[in-house]
Formats: structure tokens, C-alpha cells, sequence
């Protein structure tokens, strides 16, 4: 740890990581959020070197909105399930079928695919964007259909939807979560939007990963199932140590839901890669430039200070 510590100072250097993270990682971390806030707080810094202890998309983002900062990312082999699955090829393809449609696109995709859209959103901000859309226009949302029908439900408004999931989060059997309910009725069940919606009905709250640490921290509950990737759990124990959080189970039954793309990052890999720095986050300026606009357009849509 000491030396990691000398090492971010010899280099004008941070560690980013987002909740899904090993703990050990969480822990050194400079800061822990969700995407969007890695990226903010990544802006707001005077550093050299950013290392983004996340996935790919995460690294291409803030390095779109951190130009002149050289991002680190510790496992270029880090890639996203959802993000992977809509290439520009596909969603291109998918996009020309609705010709005027407004895109409105999930963060959670590549920078083809945010260069092809008018805004992106989080899962903590779609809901706000989405009902400043005006109501004559038609809007596709993807790469994730099921926070594409989340946005559905609670605006009462259609939307086309890219038939994308996350597969961490489409593990999750509702079945086997009313199951573990049974068992443990005074637990409040708490979800991501990714998730399908026969588990979001179950759902006492459903937010964003800040949203749901928020949420048990806030909570006068003091057992959560929690239906989202296992890492964010070490954030709530050491917010509220004195509560009990239960990750949701899959179709065998097992709470065992973790990304394999995010446990692709190691400590090790964070202190070698700061030690090498690379890999490297390299991004076209022309893409970046493309990019670059739907993104302002969520800070306008949303007030962010980015």
C-alpha cells in the first residue's frame, strides 16, 4: 500500500474506481462512484495520470472529458457484456429503421455508440432526460432494454428499444429472490434497472448503484436483498456497518452475481500499470469530438457540473 501511495505521488497520479470493484481496490481508491462520477471527478482534478479501475467504456468516457490527462486502464481486456454487444454496425443498422427518431443512449456503450447518439444518460439521470424530450418526438433508447422499459413504465411514454442486457444483472431470478424474501420478510429488496422486470416489481426502490447505497444508508430498514453486482456491497458495509445486506440470488439459488469484466482488475494490475502506465486510453480526436457532444448535452439536460 506504501508503495502504491509513493508511486501516485512521484506521478501526479489518482485512482478511480467504480463500485463494482474487489474491495481491496475500493479501498485505495482516491474515489468510488458510478460511472458518470468517475468521469466528473476525474475533471475536477489537477493530475497527471488517472488510473480507472472499471471497464473500458468508463476509461473511453473520462478520457473524452479528460483530454490533456493520460487514463490508465489496468486490464484492457476490461470490456462490458451490454456495451459489447451493441457494435456500430448493429445499432447503425437498428438506428436506420427509425429515421428522425430522438437517440437517447445509455452510458453504458462504446464511443461509436455514443457518437451516434443526441444525448447519453446514467441510470441515475435517464428518467430527468427522457421527460425533457419533447412529447411528438419518438426516442430510441439502448444499449439496455431493460432500463429502456424501466424509463417506459414510470414516464407512461413509448420508447424503441435496442434489444440489449446487461448479463450480470438479467442472472437474477426473481423466483429464487421471492424465495430468499420468504425467508427473510423484513428485508427490503433493492434493484438496478438493469435488471428484468418480473424482479423490479418486486422491488421496495429501484436506482442507480448511488442511488441504492444512498438508499440503505438512508433507510430506516436494516436488511437489504440487494439485486445488483456484489461489489457495491463493501460500499454499504462501510457506510452502515451495523446493517445487513443479502446479494440477490441466480437461477441455481447462489449470490454469487459478480461482472467477470470488472474482477478482470487486480491491485496488482493497478500498481503495475500506474508503475508502466499503460495501457493507455488512446481515443481519435475526431471520435472524441463526436462523442463529445451528446455528452455536453446530458450535462445540460442535467445541470452537471462537468
Amino acid at each position: 500500500m506504501d508503495d502504491l501511495e509513493k508511486l501516485k505521488q512521484e506521478k501526479n497520479a489518482l485512482i478511480i474506481a467504480h463500485y463494482y470493484q474487489e474491495p481491496e481496490i475500493q479501498d485505495v481508491a482516491d474515489y468510488v462512484g458510478d460511472s458518470l462520477g468517475m468521469a466528473l471527478y476525474a475533471k475536477k482534478q489537477k493530475c497527471r495520470i488517472a488510473v480507472v479501475a472499471g471497464v473500458r467504456f468508463m476509461a473511453e468516457t473520462i478520457k473524452v472529458l479528460n483530454p490533456d490527462k493520460k487514463i490508465l486502464l489496468p486490464d484492457s481486456n476490461a470490456g462490458c457484456s451490454l456495451a459489447d454487444s451493441c457494435t456500430p454496425e448493429v445499432f447503425s443498422y437498428f438506428l436506420s429503421k427509425h429515421p428522425g427518431a430522438f437517440v437517447m443512449t445509455y452510458v453504458n456503450s462504446s464511443l461509436e455508440i455514443k457518437a451516434l447518439s443526441d444525448v447519453i444518460c446514467t441510470s441515475s439521470n435517464a428518467l430527468k432526460i427522457a421527460s425533457q424530450i419533447p412529447a411528438d418526438r419518438q426516442i430510441v433508447f439502448g444499449p439496455d432494454q431493460h432500463l429502456g422499459r424501466f424509463i417506459m413504465k414510470k414516464l407512461g411514454r413509448p420508447l424503441i428499444l435496442f434489444p440489449g442486457n446487461c448479463f450480470v444483472h438479467m442472472s437474477f431470478s426473481a423466483k429464487e429472490m421471492v424465495r430468499l424474501k420468504e425467508r427473510f420478510p423484513d428485508a427490503a429488496i433493492i434493484a438496478h434497472p438493469e435488471c428484468e422486470e418480473s424482479v423490479l416489481s418486486h422491488a421496495e426502490f429501484v436506482g442507480s448503484t448511488s442511488q441504492l447505497l444512498k438508499y440503505t444508508k438512508e433507510s430506516p430498514k436494516k436488511k437489504f436483498i440487494v439485486m445488483t453486482e456484489a461489489g457495491i456491497i463493501h460500499q454499504m458495509k462501510k457506510l452502515n456497518p451495523d446493517k445487513e445486506y443479502i446479494v440477490g440470488p441466480d437461477l441455481e439459488g447462489c449470490s454469487c452475481n459478480e461482472c467477470p469484466h470488472m474482477k478482470l482488475n487486480t491491485l496488482e494490475k493497478v500498481t503495475d500499470c500506474l508503475e508502466r502506465e499503460e495501457p493507455e486510453m488512446i481515443v481519435k480526436p475526431a471520435l472524441a469530438k463526436a462523442a463529445m457532444k451528446p455528452l455536453q448535452k446530458m450535462v445540460e439536460m442535467t445541470g452537471s457540473p462537468a
